[in-house]
């Protein structure tokens, strides 16, 4: 009996000094952390979805002018620009905006193309060719504002503001429906949220508004995308180039110049974007963007560097 208890006592010994040095044995000597592998997000990775955007030098085209340039082909999930930071600047649209409530009107039936006659009211404006009885094709094409702002009130701002979040028209802001905010004009047939006021969009979000009224996905009728293409229409000698000039004054001085649109080839379509801001010593005009955009679709890689990036390091701010 007295031999268990001696045998018991040495085998709880045991048992107890190997759990002590169980607990009190030095752990293993620290491996250094190795460093997260360097690897593209994946998001990158996903060919079916990234977007490129690559650079362009187009200063010999802009010529000291403070300006940029974007063509967005859709094909190739590429964003082409010229001077990254102005095309991603929110700015006003101006008569570009006009592209948009044709579309809207159309789509709508609020313009009738063979009964879009509107009378002119009598007054004299700075523009001859408004003073005088107009139709959708001649409004369009003479961009005038009397006849946009007509179409406008009678789209409404419901209908109007839906439509602009749906197409992500820039900051979506009717918010000056009158356009009171416009320091240039106070002619209430003159003026609007779209000219010098509360609207405003990039020219990248330009593009992407194109695509998405244009494009393959567009939720619009194809009638009425014939019908805004005609009117659009500017050259059809070499590209096919579709477009709308913009043009916006502050306190007496050109503010903002537009062309944008999209030229078609035999082997994509291109949307694009050109905008001309204020320059220190120079005059800008919406001709003069249409130039430049004209020049680069024409030739569009001649003379031009470009580098690639990330599409994520585009990000509006």
């Amino acid at each position: 009996m007295r031999r268990k208890t001696w045998m018991l006592l040495l085998l709880l010994l045991a048992l107890t000094g190997c759990s002590e040095d169980a607990v009190n044995e030095p752990p293993p000597e620290a491996k250094p952390a190795l460093l997260p592998e360097i690897r593209e997000p994946e998001a990158e990775e996903d060919k079916g979805d990234v977007e490129i955007i690559r650079e362009m030098d187009l200063e010999s085209r802009f010529n000291g002018l403070n300006g940029a340039a974007v063509l967005y082909v859709p094909s190739e999930k590429t964003f082409w620009i010229y001077n990254r930071d102005l095309a991603q600047t929110r700015r006003s649209p101006c008569s570009t905006f006009k592209i948009v409530s044709s579309l809207i009107a159309l789509e709508n039936g609020i313009i009738l193309p063979d009964e879009s006659l509107r009378k002119w009211s009598g007054e004299t404006f700075w523009n001859a060719d408004w003073n005088q009885d107009l139709d959708f094709q001649q409004a369009f094409r003479t961009s005038c504002v009397w006849y946009f702002r007509e179409v406008t009130d009678e789209i409404g701002k419901d209908l109007m503001q839906a439509q602009l979040n749906a197409l992500a028209y820039g900051n979506c802001d009717i918010s000056d429906w009158e356009g009171r905010w416009n320091t240039n004009n106070h002619n209430p047939a003159l003026t609007d949220f779209w000219i010098e006021s509360s609207l405003k969009i990039s020219p990248k979000e330009q593009t992407e508004v194109m695509e998405r009224i244009f494009g393959k996905d567009s939720p619009y009728r194809e009638e009425t995308a014939a019908q805004l293409r005609q009117a659009m229409l500017v050259s059809e000698e070499g590209p096919a180039i579709y477009g709308k000039t913009g043009m916006g004054k502050d306190r007496g001085v050109t503010a903002d110049s537009w062309f944008t649109g999209f030229s078609d080839t035999e082997e994509r379509r291109i949307y694009f974007c050109v905008y001309l801001g204020e320059s220190a010593g120079q005059e800008i005009s919406s001709a003069k963007a249409r130039e430049i955009a004209i020049q680069i679709l024409r030739r569009p890689h001649k003379g031009s560097c470009f580098r690639s990036i990330s599409a994520s390091q585009f990000s509006l701010g």
